[in-house]
């Protein structure tokens, strides 16, 4: 701690400088953070994806949809041990900014088929019985301050009711959460009675948007992939059928490669920060080369006066990067809003904040040591005789 007078004086020596380069960095990390965030709400699905589950879509694309006929026919493929369906509804709650999943499915079938959510008995149960029923994540409701019992007023921006109107209404019969953290953002769903939508819609009856399998041994995912495919092939409606992670990657990837994206920009953002706080601590030992020779005379060792100037990059990495990660943190919640359930709901992770600690003590030692070396080599004589 006696070091530390010493250790703040040379980093503030020019305020507006080290200001302006902690701003720099702070810059950055917010960046950092927003990106990393975006990258891992894009992996959360293939993260929490089953290994031995199975996803059937329409062979040429996603939007196609497939006969619910075709399930009975899928339970018969040896391997698989359970089946269930889903269909997109695209739907909008209040108004066009307020936008989340929302799947008509079994609901028996479907919440067998994800283990991993929770949902009391007594809500998955009111959830099979009732004809009209819908169950909705923890924090969709939460953030629209839904409660059980009331009703569920929806627009679909696609399946208009029998009637032409786009107006559809449910009861919120069920609260579905996780345990794991991870799987929990696949909850921010709302799920609807695949029965009921399928009878008060106006077109595609007796139509289902996709399949999910859950297979006995996932070694034999392509086996069964294959067989299933088999089973439809030179049909009208030909399927495409993979396993739950490999689907999650690929329509992640419809957007772009958004991992090599965000790698891409925070490359070019960090070797900017490099060079400008690199420059900015050359410039400052270069300005007090007579003052550190001065240290070393009054008793300070080369070690020492070396560990001041290295301190001094580390603390102006870590403050910089602290406080970024901060603002992105506090930000996110803002962000979240104003996309109106669109996007994934993007959050900083504990492991995000890790990574960024890492990252920052990389930048400090490769912007550090330079000078720090510059200051171990200085001899005395030649630094007070202005050489």
């Amino acid at each position: 701690m006696r070091y530390l007078p010493l250790l703040w004086a040379g980093l503030f020596r020019k305020k507006t400088r080290t200001i302006l380069t902690l701003l720099s960095v702070c810059v950055a990390f917010l960046l950092f953070g927003f990106l990393h965030a975006v990258t891992v709400a894009f992996e959360s699905g293939a993260d929490s994806a089953d290994a031995k589950r199975l996803l059937t879509t329409a062979r040429y694309s996603i939007i196609e949809l497939l006969p619910m006929a075709y399930l009975r026919r899928i339970e018969q493929v040896p391997g698989v041990v359970g089946v269930a369906y889903a269909e997109w509804f695209g739907a909008k709650y209040q108004n066009e900014s307020n936008a989340f999943p929302v799947f008509a499915v079994d609901p028996r079938r479907y919440l067998d088929m994800y283990p991993e959510f929770t949902i009391a008995p007594g809500q998955r149960e009111a959830f099979v019985k009732t004809r009209t029923g819908a169950v909705a994540g923890t924090r969709l409701a939460q953030r629209y301050g839904w409660k059980l019992g009331q009703k569920l007023p929806i627009s679909s921006e696609i399946h208009p009711k029998a009637d032409g109107s786009m107006a559809w209404e449910f009861d919120l019969v069920g609260i579905l959460d996780a345990d794991d953290p991870a799987v929990r953002g696949a909850t921010d769903v709302v799920l609807i009675n695949g029965a009921y939508f399928d009878e008060a819609r106006q077109a595609n009856k007796g139509r289902t948007g996709w399949y999910i399998e859950r297979i006995a041994d996932s070694t034999q995912v392509r086996a069964i992939a294959a067989a299933i495919d088999a089973l439809f092939m030179n049909s009208p409606d030909e399927t495409k059928t993979q396993p739950e992670k490999e689907f999650a990657i690929g329509f992640a990837k419809q957007i772009g490669d958004i991992g090599a994206l965000v790698t891409r920009i925070l490359a070019a953002v960090f070797f900017t920060i490099l060079i400008l706080t690199g420059n900015t601590m050359a410039q400052s030992i270069r300005e007090r080369i007579p003052e550190l020779a001065i240290l070393k005379t009054i008793g300070f060792s080369d070690g020492r006066v070396t560990m001041l100037v290295l301190a001094e990059a580390v603390v102006m990495l870590l403050l910089g990067s602290g406080l970024g990660m901060l603002a992105a943190t506090s930000l996110l919640p803002a962000m979240n809003g104003a996309t109106g359930g669109r996007f994934p709901l993007l959050s900083v992770h504990g492991s995000t904040w890790l990574l960024a600690l890492g990252m920052a003590v990389a930048l400090a030692l490769a912007v550090g040591l330079p000078p720090a070396w510059r200051a171990w080599r200085l001899k005395i004589v030649d630094a007070l005789a202005g050489h």
